[in-house]
């Protein structure tokens, strides 16, 4: 029986893919974003242990709601952390007709098991943490290389995707990294949705709850003029 660690579920959302969605959000990550408002879903032994078969039947209960052009959203964390859990719950989710998406850094190096899910999903939200390399390690822990290249692998299998680029004023609203990632995300035909999403400091509580510093103390959050701008230059509505 494969079992998971999932952090918490949100029933009813609106902001995670398409139409109205169950989000999964998984346990355990392996970066270290400075703005993550979930600190707590880092560690991979913490969360709450399901089965597949407990988290369809708890999905079910929403089918009137999230069908038929919602779904259901596979989030974190990092979701492909646990790549047998994932792979069976995708395919348990598929055969109840559900469309599902998956909320990845795509910070991986593309294996057998991550391409398997990658078939098994219909959707991916790939966030691009941030265009600049050297920003990125900085903001992350580690390199922008490989979600680059999983951005480029989902392209070449026309799998759809949404990019994701998180607004942090001083660290990823340079003008010329935008328009870097503008150049980028023009490359990929099968990017469907360009999203910016505006830093706020909402989750800084978690932090101090497991009483640690909050990396971004200081920094502004970002406003409706930033994200204006920001999508200017993405070439965005």
């Amino acid at each position: 029986m494969v079992q998971g660690r999932i952090h918490s579920f949100e029933s009813l959302g609106a902001v995670d893919g398409p139409g109205v969605r169950f989000v999964i959000f998984m346990q355990g990550c392996s970066l270290q974003c400075k703005y993550c408002q979930n600190r707590d879903t880092w560690d991979l032994h913490a969360g709450n242990v399901y089965t597949v078969e407990e988290i369809v039947q708890k999905v079910l209960k929403y089918k009137n709601y999230i069908t038929p052009n919602g779904g259901v959203t596979i989030s974190g964390g990092e979701p492909l952390l646990q790549l047998t859990f994932l792979s069976e719950l995708l395919r348990a989710l598929k055969k109840e007709g559900l469309h599902t998406a998956v909320d990845t850094s795509g910070c991986f190096s593309l294996t057998d098991k991550i391409k398997e899910v990658i078939d098994l999903a219909d959707l991916f939200l790939l966030d691009i943490k941030c265009i600049n390399d050297t920003k990125c390690i900085d903001l992350t822990s580690v390199s922008n290389q490989n979600e680059l290249q999983f951005a480029r692998y989902l392209n070449s299998i026309g799998k759809p995707m949404w990019i994701r680029q998180v607004l942090v004023p001083g660290y990823t609203d340079d003008e010329q990294d935008l328009k870097e990632l503008k150049k980028f995300i023009d490359s990929l035909s099968s990017v469907q949705k360009v999203e910016v999403l505006p830093y706020h400091d909402l989750g800084k509580f978690k932090w101090q709850e497991l009483d640690l510093n909050y990396p971004l103390e200081g920094v502004r959050t970002a406003n409706a003029e930033d994200v204006k701008r920001a999508k200017q230059i993405l070439g965005i509505n």
